[in-house]
């Protein structure tokens, strides 16, 4: 039977597999299939990584390790190393950022941004904006 599993548990899931393929010597670990459509999305962005959210080096679900300042982030369903560009609706301003971990689990939102790749197109004191994510070519 193959059931759908929660975005919280995909997520929780994906940092376990992460963390048990670095205990086991892996180096890659397989993600989820990409969105089917393709072309701009305009939805909402969040960021993570506070100081004192995530210890420094934390491993991501893909198992890299975590620094809230890497141009970075994180998506429920795009597999790990794609790039896709981020542009805040409200002012333009764009950032180019890796998917390296998975989230958000609020299914409100669409990608949860480094907190400094959010710092590049907003304010993080507004801790959403809504953006437009172009997926970058191979």
């Amino acid at each position: 039977m193959n059931t759908p599993m929660s975005a919280s548990v995909r997520s929780l899931f994906g940092r376990t597999l992460a963390v048990a393929a670095l205990a086991a010597g892996l180096t890659t670990v397989v993600s989820v299939p990409a969105h089917a459509d393709s072309g701009p999305q305009a939805c909402t962005a969040s960021w993570y990584g506070a100081p004192g959210e995530i210890p420094p080096g934390w491993p991501t679900a893909s198992g890299e390790p975590f620094d809230s300042e890497a141009m970075a982030a994180a998506s429920r369903d795009l597999p790990f190393g794609t790039e896709v560009r981020v542009t805040n609706a409200e002012n333009g301003e764009s950032v180019t950022v890796r998917i390296n971990d998975r989230g958000p689990t609020d299914t409100s939102r669409c990608i949860d941004l480094t907190r400094g790749a959010f710092a590049r197109i907003a304010d993080t004191d507004r801790g959403l904006t809504e953006v437009t994510l172009e997926i970058l070519g191979d």
